[in-house]
């Protein structure tokens, strides 16, 4: 008999745990040879634009909302998206419970919204298991300790992205050590690589120019204002380069108008969000990761897998994990005044044999982050409790 494996991401927005969720339940259609049979719970109508996909790999959804209200939903700002997620919360109490108990559901792994089947676990009495996705350390108080001790004894497992993270739960002592697992987001695709690797006709700058990469979301999270004025800095001296930074959000205006107030217009172009970062990637020769806080990170493998050099802040959770400690690539203080662009001529002065060692050595690093990877380690995680 086969296992049922649903899953629960409700995303307001294209992050990467839509990207994670997406490769996670593909990675079980394509490889289990339906021994796990995945299923997507579509709360609000957020995975309908992927139906067909999920048809054609042979991939269930099910409604909990008759029609879609996710396109009414806001999405940016901070309040904003807070009070969507409560709205999808309220609206989604009884189905998901009616679903959790009219379904055969084996498993139910959350990604987002995790307070609902938390809540739902906690006061039913269910026959079903739930794997809870924490890809960021949870900010504690005296309630929310409180909070995650009572609810942890409904969690079968806790999945970590990245070691580093893992360990930090490890050491707060709310959760059990065998409730804690490790696994790799699934971002890597070989087969879909392969088809994208097509390089585009950059006419909006110049060709001759060298790219600096920097891919995200134009949010506060992605600290781009600091990347920005770190590459006004490098550029005074290194005229050959340019910064390319390919992402929306709710930061585009604000950024826009603060590239044109540093008469940085020429240097710095914000190309907007593309389906295809590979593209890109092909074109560039360092990729940056300026980020706040951040796990392991879609786009820093997606570099690492294009032969990029990476440079990344070394933020919590997982960027300096995948770097090796910066062995297999530069880190740096983060948001630290001088610290970027001074990691930027760091890499200018690395002789070419350095750099394709830090290279090689990081794409080798990203084969872990493979859709099959991440079945083999799920498959692991999924079969010692059958």
């Amino acid at each position: 008999m086969p296992s049922y494996i649903y899953y629960w991401s409700p995303c307001l927005n294209k992050v990467g745990t839509v990207k994670s969720t997406i490769n996670s339940v593909l990675s079980l259609s394509k490889y289990s040879n339906s021994k796990f049979v995945p299923v997507v719970i579509n709360a609000c109508g957020e995975w309908d634009e992927y139906k067909d996909f999920f048809k054609s790999n042979n991939i269930k959804i099910v409604n909990l909302s008759p029609f879609n209200y996710y396109k009414y939903l806001p999405k940016t700002g901070f309040i904003q998206s807070r009070l969507s997620y409560i709205i999808i919360f309220i609206f989604s109490f009884l189905p998901l419970i009616k679903v959790l108990r009219r379904n055969e559901v084996n498993y139910l792994i959350a990604h987002l919204i995790t307070s609902l089947p938390l809540f739902i676990f906690y006061i039913l009495n269910l026959n079903s298991k739930l794997i809870l996705r924490i890809s960021g350390y949870p900010k504690l108080n005296i309630l929310r300790s409180y909070f995650w001790k009572k609810v942890s004894k409904t969690l079968f497992k806790i999945t970590c992205p990245s070691l580093e993270l893992l360990n930090k739960i490890e050491k707060s002592n709310i959760f059990k050590k065998n409730q804690l697992y490790f696994l790799p987001d699934a971002i890597i695709q070989i087969d879909e690589f392969k088809k994208k690797k097509i390089l585009i006709n950059n006419k909006e700058f110049d060709k001759s120019k060298k790219i600096v990469l920097s891919v995200g979301r134009l949010t506060k999270q992605k600290n781009f204002k600091y990347l920005i004025d770190e590459f006004e800095i490098f550029s005074k001296n290194q005229k050959d380069y340019i910064l390319v930074i390919l992402g929306d959000g709710e930061q585009k205006n604000y950024l826009k108008k603060y590239i044109s107030s540093r008469k940085l217009d020429d240097k710095i172009y914000l190309m907007g969000r593309t389906e295809n970062v590979y593209q890109y990637m092909k074109k560039s020769e360092v990729f940056v990761l300026s980020s706040l806080w951040e796990e392991v990170g879609f786009v820093i493998v997606e570099a690492a897998i294009s032969n990029l050099f990476v440079i990344s802040s070394n933020c919590p959770n997982g960027p300096s994990e995948f770097l090796d400690n910066g062995n297999h690539g530069i880190l740096f203080e983060n948001n630290k005044k001088n610290k970027l662009s001074e990691s930027l001529e760091t890499y200018l002065k690395l002789n070419k044999e350095k750099r394709f060692y830090m290279r090689v050595n990081l794409k080798k690093g990203a084969i872990k982050y493979t859709i099959f990877r991440h079945y083999l380690i799920l498959k692991k995680l999924l079969i010692n409790e059958n």
